[in-house]
C-alpha cells in the first residue's frame, strides 16, 4: 500500500496538523525519507512529538519505520530488487543510518541504574545476541544476566523489582509465548528494552524503549525461508558504544 492509501485508511484519525506534515511529505517524497524526525520537524514547523503521532496513526511503529516506508516506495523494495550480500549490506547500511539517528540516553541510563540487567532471547541467534551482549558489557563491570529458556524467564519474573531492567531479543517482536511474562514485566511496572526487526511489532509497542535491526528474507529454491541477522549483533555492538559514551559524559559532569 503506498502512503496516499495509509492516509485514506487512516483518514478519520488524522487532524489538521497531521495534513500539514503529510503536505510537505508528499510534495518532497525523494527527500523526506533522509530526513531525520528532528529535520522533518523543522521542515514542516512543528515539534518531534507531532511527527511521532503522525507515523504512529498511519500504522507504524516509529519513525525510523515509517521512514523505511517513505524509501521503499520511493526506490521500490529492495528485498525485491536484491539478493544475497546486496541484501546483507542493504541491512547493515539501513541499520547504521538508524543508529546515527536514535537517542540511546534514556536506554543507558536504564542500564546504568539498574541493580540487574536480565537479557532474554526468544530463539537460538537471539540467545547467541545475548550471550554477545553479555561478553561486551564484562569489562565495563556491568553484568548482564543471560535467561536462557521459557522456564527459566518465568521463574526470574517473580523475583523481579522496579530496580531492575530485562532486555528481550526478538526477531519478529510477536511470538506469543513470550507474552504472558512480558504482560507480567508491564504490570509490575518493571522497565525493559525491546529490541527487534524494523517493523511494527507488539513487542515493540508494549515499552517505550526501543532499539531496531533491519533485516531481509531470501528463500530458496526448495521454499525455505532464511532471514539476515547480522544487524542484531551491530545493535548489540552500537549499545556497548554508546553505554561507554554515556559513562564518560557522566563521568566529566560529576568531575566538572
Amino acid at each position: 500500500m503506498k502512503i496516499e492509501g495509509l492516509v485514506n485508511k487512516h483518514y478519520n484519525d488524522l487532524h489538521e496538523n497531521d495534513f500539514h506534515i503529510l503536505k510537505y511529505i508528499l510534495n518532497n517524497k525523494k527527500s523526506c525519507y533522509d530526513l531525520g524526525i528532528n529535520s522533518l520537524a523543522d521542515k514542516c514547523n512543528v515539534s518531534r512529538s507531532s511527527i511521532l503521532r503522525l507515523a504512529q496513526k498511519l500504522g507504524f511503529s516509529g519513525y525510523s519505520e515509517f521512514r523505511v516506508f517513505l524509501k521503499w516506495e520511493d526506490q521500490g523494495d529492495p528485498k525485491l530488487q536484491k539478493t544475497g550480500v546486496e541484501l546483507l549490506n542493504n541491512d547493515i547500511l539501513e541499520t547504521l543510518k538508524y543508529i546515527k539517528t536514535k537517542d540511546f540516553t534514556e536506554i543507558c541510563a536504564l542500564i546504568q541504574q539498574a541493580e540487574r540487567v536480565f537479557v532474554y532471547g526468544t530463539g537460538t541467534a537471539q540467545l547467541n545476541c545475548a550471550f554477545d551482549l553479555q561478553r561486551m558489557f564484562l569489562p565495563l563491570k556491568k553484568y548482564l544476566h543471560v535467561i536462557q529458556a521459557q522456564t527459566e524467564l518465568e521463574m526470574v519474573l517473580s523475583d523481579l523489582t522496579l530496580d531492575d531492567v530485562m532486555i528481550i531479543i526478538s526477531f519478529s517482536g510477536d511470538t506469543p509465548s513470550i507474552f504472558p511474562a512480558v504482560q507480567s514485566l508491564v504490570a509490575k511496572g518493571v522497565p525493559f528494552i525491546s529490541i527487534t526487526n524494523l517493523k511494527n511489532n507488539r513487542l515493540a509497542r508494549m515499552t517505550p524503549h526501543n532499539l531496531y535491526a533491519n533485516s531481509s528474507r531470501s528463500e530458496l529454491r526448495d521454499g525455505t525461508k532464511i532471514d539476515t541477522f547480522a544487524s542484531f549483533f551491530i545493535i548489540g555492538e552500537a549499545l556497548l558504544s554508546k553505554y561507554i559514551e554515556f559513562e564518560n559524559n557522566q563521568n566529566k559532569i560529576h568531575e566538572g
